[in-house]
């Protein structure tokens, strides 16, 4: 409960270490007197699907960079398979990168887009033909194969990029914020689509993206970045059920930040009290809007109840997200999906195991 964001072990690692596939070893990265990486290490299994998430300068696009190759690290080293990867030309690397701007030719069409690559090492044509149809098949673009880029859409180019990617066979597909440029539902489309063709073809993917619903509904597990630092690594259900730290319960998803004070077992809050196994002194829990509920609709015994009064409601379709003036100048945020008047005065509650006791306390 002392540490801070700062203090945190800055490594993560599945339970078979042993057998890590692409394995990053306390890898850092400075730009000048600028320090990206701060000693990164990470384990990422075959057949994986990894997103590295955070904000604008969080360092998730220079560790991509560094595995594909195009920077190079200040320290630490890159392994794949066992074997080094760092000291690895980008062209001799068994990756390849999708990039957020498709990068294709315009004045190729979408077989030689495809075929580019496999050209420049030599395949025979032959050879080259039949992977490329064989790629195009997996992204659903056999039909456009005589296209240009400017004839077609945003989301069948992004399907031509990937079949790029893949007609090569690489090991590890690095993928740099690829659906950012699509509309709302086409995104959602996408990001379907993706995990059904990484599940498909057992490719280790390895995602960049700052969109937090993007890389819960997609990873098998999310590496949650914040100023070149490692801030939680788990799957989408655990980092955001079991937020570590302030930091990473604001980023992944709204969050109501509780203060309180732990006396022989008890966290009293203000509202209401906690029972809790925690040392007594200062505390800070993260509770979600989504736990917190009208008293009526839970009937556990077990169950935080607290009075207050509703006092704004922005309504978001399947459910409704309310603000409630509890006693003295405490707010809390709920998310309901029975409506709820303004100015009423309930009672709500919450399961007390939902209050998740933070790290750091409130610290970024």
């Amino acid at each position: 409960m002392n540490g801070s964001p700062a203090s945190l072990e800055n490594t993560a690692a599945p339970p078979t270490v042993e057998s890590a596939f692409l394995r990053i070893e306390h890898v850092g990265k400075s730009f000048g007197a600028q320090r990206v990486l701060e000693s990164i290490s990470l384990d990422i299994e075959r057949g994986e699907f990894l997103t590295l998430l955070g904000e604008s300068g969080s360092g998730k696009t220079t560790l991509l960079r560094i595995i594909a190759g195009f920077e190079q690290v200040s320290a630490g080293q890159v392994f794949l398979e066992g074997q080094r990867l760092d000291n690895l030309p980008p062209h001799r690397r068994p990756v390849h990168t999708v990039f957020q701007s498709y990068a294709l030719f315009p004045h190729m069409n979408v077989f030689d887009n495809v075929a580019y690559g496999l050209r420049v090492r030599g395949v025979s044509a032959a050879e080259t033909k039949s992977r490329v149809h064989a790629a195009l098949a997996k992204v659903r673009m056999e039909a456009f194969l005589a296209h240009y880029p400017r004839q077609i859409s945003g989301g069948q180019k992004q399907r031509v990029a990937l079949a790029r990617a893949l007609v090569n066979q690489p090991k590890v597909l690095l993928l740099d914020e690829p659906l950012s440029a699509l509309d709302a539902n086409l995104r959602v489309e996408m990001q379907r689509e993706l995990k059904l063709l990484q599940q498909d073809l057992g490719i280790t993917f390895l995602f960049v993206t700052h969109d937090q619903s993007e890389a819960l509904a997609i990873s098998d597990r999310v590496v949650l970045l914040h100023r070149g630092r490692i801030e939680q690594c788990g799957s989408p259900r655990e980092i955001y059920a079991r937020p570590r730290t302030a930091y990473a319960a604001n980023f992944l998803g709204k969050s109501n930040l509780v203060r309180g004070v732990v006396r022989r077992g008890i966290a009293e809050c203000g509202v209401f009290s906690i029972p809790v196994q925690l040392p007594d002194g200062p505390v800070v829990f993260s509770l979600r809007p989504e736990a917190i509920a009208p008293a009526s609709s839970l009937s556990d015994d077990s169950v935080v109840r607290f009075t207050a009064r509703v006092i704004a409601g922005q309504f978001h379709g399947a459910n409704t997200l309310l603000t409630l003036h509890c006693s003295g100048e405490i707010e809390l945020t709920a998310r309901v999906a029975l409506p709820i008047g303004l100015a009423e005065t309930l009672e709500f509650a919450f399961r007390a195991e939902e209050c998740v006791p933070l790290e750091g306390g409130e610290q970024d």
